[in-house]
């Protein structure tokens, strides 16, 4: 047991500092970074790894002592809920990358149109086509932001829900052991199922603030 529990403290330094070496790489992907697809596939893989490292941990919890696999449980979760959000950036940041791209090859194709030969009605064509265009990538850019956001949003509630879940699983065993009364184990019913309430409000919500954003952004 003592050696799964010194394998499992090694296993857990080496993810934790690749989920850091990993967030530092999304750094570099920020403007206009012609190696963005090399660097794009690090951090795919870098994730991939996180991954694989996490399923190893949860083998090593069940190895621990009872007094050790809740705190070896929540490392593990922990590890887990970052590397979903650097899924979420990674994402994103392909998103930002396609927008660019096609923003330059879209700018391209303008400057190489052939145009009638009357240059006044030439120059109010291309500049209402520059702004229609500016003005379609800005509201594009706002719809992804506020769906990225209600994304994380929406993972945050689903992890936060994950945990009371585990939490009301501890807490029903703690009450077996304990003998609670049953005046005690209703009221922390009623508090999941509050919190069950307020979980599924908060899903509704961002899907409404998304809706909107969309009808008057698009």
């Amino acid at each position: 047991m003592k050696l799964d529990g010194l394998d499992m403290d090694a296993l857990y330094n080496q993810t934790n500092k690749l989920i850091q070496q990993t967030q530092h790489r999304f750094k570099v992907l920020e403007g206009n970074n012609p190696e963005a697809l090399s660097i794009e596939a690090e951090i795919s893989e870098n994730i991939r790894q996180i991954q694989s490292n996490c399923e190893k941990l949860d083998l090593y919890v069940y190895k621990l002592p009872l007094e050790h696999r809740q705190n070896g449980k929540m490392r593990s979760d922990q590890l887990k809920y970052d590397n979903r959000h650097l899924q979420a950036a990674l994402e994103a940041a392909k998103q930002r990358r396609i927008r660019r791209e096609t923003a330059a090859n879209e700018r391209e194709q303008l400057l190489n149109r052939r145009f009638a030969p009357n240059p006044d009605l030439m120059a109010i064509n291309m500049d209402y086509a520059l702004q229609h265009h500016g003005s379609l990538n800005n509201a594009n850019r706002g719809v992804d932001e506020m769906i990225y956001t209600g994304a994380n949003t929406l993972e945050s509630l689903r992890s936060q829900r994950s945990t009371l879940k585990g939490a009301q699983r501890r807490i029903m065993d703690m009450a077996n052991t304990l003998g609670l009364s049953n005046h005690t184990m209703r009221l922390i019913e009623k508090r999941v199922g509050e919190d069950k309430l307020v979980f599924v409000a908060g899903i509704i919500i961002t899907f409404l603030v998304i809706i909107l954003v969309i009808i008057y952004l698009v």
